[in-house]
């Protein structure tokens, strides 16, 4: 067990991010497809609605969003799972997002927010999951790059930063969080056998064709790319990760492709880093939770078309 060999169907926790780290090292561009154990039929049949947990971080909680119901966590009542549960027969609902979660917190309390893990039970019919991004360092690669982009803003100062070493830091910062995000799975797994478990990833921040619009978004313009690749690293990493676990993988970069910070006021979905409406810089606002949410009940509902 210790040297993360196979035993039977069991694979050891240092065997999952050894296999994990390989693909993510090799720049693994597929995607398996997800087939997840099976679950509770969503409580439907048994006279009783669902039991809902929502785990994750600010692009979960939807901090700013109107109207804020946690302040500790910068929570919104219409951030996606919230929206989820109300396009779901949900009988219980437990939102333990929390802004600035990372990995860690599902395990410990975060100010008044106990450990996120703690809402799940073996009653748990439906789990979604939403986290890594503090875990990769969103806000500090944000400050770092805008910093920078003053020195060379046609340039590309923030990636030649961040491959100063001779290797892309962020690339490694990735493939680091992937065994974390798999502890998290297999956490939620234990706690919630019964549960159907759903990994969302992240929507599209930046424009998807690598184009730029500093001063608006101040990062420097050959950043632009990177930065989208950096996210686009981060998400198939999660899906990766879910496809492991036998999980179902949500994607929210794909809907919201043309959304971006960098679009006119009416048309964007993630607010810049000084934003015109209700949300936390570089975050969904409503409109952007609202997407997320569809992404997640579509993919419910395809599950239970299948079934």
């Amino acid at each position: 067990m210790a040297n993360g060999t196979r035993t039977g169907n069991r694979v050891t926790s240092r065997g999952r991010a050894v296999a994990l780290g390989a693909a993510l090292g090799g720049c693994a561009l597929v995607a398996a497809s997800t087939t997840p154990a099976a679950a509770h039929p969503s409580g439907h049949g048994h006279g009783r609605g669902i039991s809902y947990a929502a785990l994750g971080d600010s692009y979960t909680s939807a901090p700013l969003v109107p109207t804020q119901v946690d302040a500790n966590c910068a929570r919104s009542d219409r951030n996606y799972p919230s929206l989820v549960a109300a396009g779901q027969h949900v009988g219980t609902f437990k939102d333990v997002s929390c802004s600035g979660a990372t990995t860690n917190e599902m395990w410990k309390a975060q100010g008044t927010n106990g450990p996120q893990l703690d809402a799940l039970g073996r009653d748990t019919d439906l789990v979604t999951v939403q986290i890594g991004g503090n875990d990769v360092g969103f806000g500090t690669i944000i400050g770092t790059c805008a910093h920078l982009a003053a020195q060379d803003p046609s340039g590309n100062p923030c990636e030649r930063y961040y491959g100063s070493g001779g290797y892309d830091q962020l690339a490694l910062t990735v493939a680091r969080t992937a065994p974390k995000i798999d502890r998290v799975l297999r956490a939620v797994r234990d706690r919630a056998p019964h549960a159907r478990v759903v990994l969302v990833g992240y929507p599209d921040l930046l424009p998807d064709d690598g184009s730029g619009c500093f001063p608006s978004v101040p990062f420097a313009q050959k950043d632009f790319p990177y930065l989208r690749d950096t996210e686009k690293r981060l998400n198939l990493m999660l899906r990766l990760v879910a496809a492991w676990n036998r999980v179902d993988y949500v994607d929210t970069y794909g809907p919201t492709v043309g959304h971006d910070m960098c679009k006119a006021p009416a048309d964007r979905w993630i607010e810049p880093l000084q934003p015109a409406s209700p949300a936390a810089p570089a975050h969904p606002n409503a409109k952007g939770e609202a997407v997320m949410a569809q992404a997640v009940l579509d993919r419910l509902e395809r599950h239970r078309a299948r079934s």
